[in-house]
């Protein structure tokens, strides 16, 4: 019985950190997308700092109960390398989206009558896919559905090989305790500062395939799934197959190498 309580509340907690991630950050790609002048357009770091905040906020609240996942790749990695128990793995992906639909549907709550003034003055409709980029993402120019499908296989492997350097118990250089969260919000501003025009940097398919679901039942239809070339595939196996080659590249080249016995590295006093 108690077990059970505990892993309804890691549902729980792995579903409201994707709300909180997913209403943080497609707020700040609402503030981007459907305003002009946008307060972001020429500051376009403080979108991805926002995104990185929102993650941190989002551990920071939920971290206790199940960790935080928050994000299917990193469920994935840690049940083939950490040992994270695979039976768990598709409760909790389906926590993680369902987190995204609601995020998303926030979201709408807040911006709904700016989303409609968007498109009426541009000439779209949601069909059309009209401020669908406040919800999730699409490749940017000149980039291919495959081509992108390389992208977030790249980018994820990134992020996860990051947060399973945060979080190894013998790596005494990186920051220990709280201090872990920051710094992975930190990765995920940086992935997002120097990448986000790609594809909008998925790296998580919650993140991405969530709103789209709530997308898909709100009025965009197809613009949302299967989306224009069949996108919809490309932010959940890239984040998937990356998330894997990340957190594999740290078990397998660096993890090994780190001496077990190590004293914690002190910075010489000033």
């Amino acid at each position: 019985m108690l077990k059970n309580r505990q892993f309804l509340g890691e549902l729980i907690s792995e579903c409201l950190a994707v709300i909180i991630i997913v209403l943080i950050g497609d707020s700040v790609a609402a503030m981007y997308t459907l305003y002009d002048p946008s307060p972001y357009k020429l500051s376009y770091w403080g979108v991805s700092i926002v995104w990185g905040l929102g993650v941190t906020i989002a551990i920071y609240i939920t971290g206790s109960v199940s960790g935080t996942h928050a994000n299917p790749a990193v469920s994935v990695a840690l049940a083939l390398y950490r040992g994270f128990p695979w039976r768990r793995v598709p409760a909790y992906c389906a926590a993680q989206v369902l987190g995204g639909m609601i995020g998303a549907m926030l979201v709408y709550t807040l911006y709904q009558p700016v989303i409609d003034h968007y498109n009426q003055l541009h000439g779209l409709t949601r069909a059309d896919g009209g401020a669908a980029g406040v919800f999730f993402t699409h490749p940017g120019e000149f980039v291919t559905p495959l081509h992108a499908f390389v992208d977030e296989t790249i980018l994820t492997g990134l992020l996860v090989l990051g947060i399973f350097a945060v979080t190894c118990e013998y790596n005494t250089v990186a920051p220990q305790a709280n201090s872990s969260a920051l710094i992975i919000g930190l990765l995920v501003a940086s992935i997002g500062a120097c990448s986000g025009y790609l594809e909008a940097w998925a790296i998580n398919p919650a993140r991405d395939f969530g709103p789209r679901l709530f997308c898909f039942l709100t009025g965009w239809g197809d613009a949302a799934l299967p989306a224009p070339d069949h996108f919809w595939w490309v932010p959940i196996a890239g984040p998937i197959l990356g998330g894997v080659l990340g957190a594999g590249c740290y078990q397998f080249l660096v993890r090994p190498f780190i001496p077990r016995n190590a004293a914690p590295v002190i910075p010489p006093a000033p």
